[in-house]
């Protein structure tokens, strides 16, 4: 039996706690993929990970989070840093090797001080500490402090609304993408996206060893946003990732990029993961804090593919309790909603099939649809009903293991395996009777089939409404 949620979670898991018992119950409570953040693991540390969820279900996909082009403070003598006072002065320059002390502040980027302009606003620890850039000269920018606090080494640094240079791929990223081929995950969220290069460079190397693993593009800062067009023209789908986002962008100004993001992307067909802070209490305590019910509710409201837990199963005290928290949440608004197949038909690279998943989605508007079932080589299928967020849960029979995974991203797509058939008829019959015997509907039950008269490879080509028990029986001879 599947579980009645139709938008996925994404549930961060750590090594310090990833035994296959820990797996297992967060996968039945909803899990549908498991994220590593590679900035807190080694590839030893996340074979352990993959080894473990394998071992649970082979349909949970395997997302690793990469590192990014991401600033730093340098390391500093003392753990505990040093006070700064409002309008102290201090200077910054760019230089990995130093060490960041109250004399001098440094940066893991070469070229921080030629790129960023006098005026601007420098961001330490998440916002933290304000700095604001007096003066500059070619090794230094002489900045004023804006508030009290503490600056400690290896903290993040953002300066809003300006385009620094960095390159898109650390060493440890590069690292973590050929473990990432080797280990066959199923997708790569790159953090810190700016443009289509960002991408390009990862899927450079993919395409190099011939890998399936799709791209998810990490959305953090305002390039990002501007550029979103040309990133998803690149990019599987994408992660609204909100922590960076909000040190970057006015935080009053969050809520509506959050929306047009995932307009964009059910426009495009491509899966987006709304990600940070979801139920941000349930690292320390039981209950989540209506703001954030509200928080995960408002997601699934304007028709989120995914949510994502990061600390709250990587490292809380209650992690299994905000996965049944987030599912039951779902659970509940999912029932509030109805089908919206009004969703355009451009940037779709098989037409036909997007008319038939359109048409499946009116179909179960108007009459009383019970489930949409498909088969599907790609996934590409999936996808495309899902972008229409139908009411009726939509079965998925795969005929590759990596495409199957793919659809955990996709709302309300419940997939499994089969094995490829030869005619429509044997297809329906194994599928139905499938289905049937696992309790996903019952025989009098109206159903829409989607599927290729032609052969898997060659996609989607019919439309079929009829109860289930009526197609099991008049295929009952395949």
């Amino acid at each position: 039996m599947y579980i009645k949620k139709k938008t996925k979670i994404v549930a961060t898991i750590s090594d310090r706690r990833c035994e296959e018992s820990f797996i297992a119950e967060l996968y039945r409570y909803g899990m549908n993929v498991a994220r590593l953040n590679t900035a807190h693991i080694t590839t030893e540390s996340a074979g352990e990970i993959v080894r473990n969820v394998r071992k649970i279900s082979d349909n949970i996909a395997i997302l690793i989070d990469t590192k990014g082009p991401e600033m730093r403070l340098t390391a500093m003598d003392s753990e505990e840093g040093f006070e700064v006072r409002k309008d102290h002065i201090l200077i910054i320059s760019g230089d990995r090797e130093k060490p960041s002390s109250e004399e001098r502040l440094y940066v893991n980027y070469e070229g921080f001080v030629r790129d960023v302009p006098v005026s601007s606003k420098i961001l330490i620890d998440d916002g933290e500490i304000e700095l604001q850039v007096i003066d500059k000269s070619k090794s230094y920018l002489l900045c004023t402090v804006m508030n009290d606090g503490r600056i400690k080494g290896r903290k993040s640094v953002n300066v809003p609304g300006v385009n620094v240079k960095l390159p898109s791929l650390t060493p440890k990223d590069i690292d973590f993408i050929h473990w990432a081929i080797k280990n066959e995950v199923d997708f790569i969220a790159h953090s810190f996206v700016r443009t289509k290069r960002d991408l390009l460079d990862i899927q450079k190397i993919l395409d190099e060893y011939g890998s399936h693993i799709k791209l998810i593009a990490k959305i953090e800062n305002q390039q990002g946003v501007d550029n979103i067009d040309e990133i998803l023209s690149h990019a599987y789908g994408i992660m609204v990732a909100r922590g960076d986002l909000g040190v970057e962008v006015d935080a009053e100004k969050i809520p509506g990029i959050q929306r047009m993001l995932l307009q964009k992307c059910r426009e495009r067909k491509s899966p987006v993961i709304i990600a940070t802070q979801m139920l941000h209490t349930m690292i320390e305590h039981p209950r989540p804090t209506r703001a954030e019910v509200s928080d995960v509710a408002n997601a699934i409201y304007q028709r989120t593919d995914a949510l994502m837990l990061s600390g709250e199963t990587a490292n809380g005290s209650y992690p299994v309790e905000a996965l049944k928290t987030m599912s039951k949440i779902a659970i509940e608004i999912e029932s509030q909603l109805g089908s919206e197949p009004d969703i355009n038909l451009k940037n779709v690279t098989q037409p036909t099939a997007a008319i038939l998943c359109r048409a499946a989605v009116e179909a179960s508007v108007r009459l009383p649809i019970k489930a949409i079932v498909i088969d599907t080589l790609s996934g590409r299928t999936g996808r495309y009903i899902a972008a229409f967020r139908p009411k009726a849960p939509i079965f998925a029979k795969c005929y590759k293991s990596y495409s199957m995974r793919e659809l955990a991203l996709s709302y309300g797509v419940f997939a499994t395996m089969m094995a490829p058939r030869l005619t429509k008829d044997e297809f329906e019959h194994a599928a139905i009777e499938s289905l049937l015997e696992t309790g996903c509907f019952k025989p009098e039950d109206l159903i829409v089939i989607i599927g290729g008269s032609f052969g898997p490879s060659e996609g989607a080509s019919f439309i079929e409404i009829s109860s289930a028990g009526t197609v099991k029986q008049e295929t009952e001879s395949f």
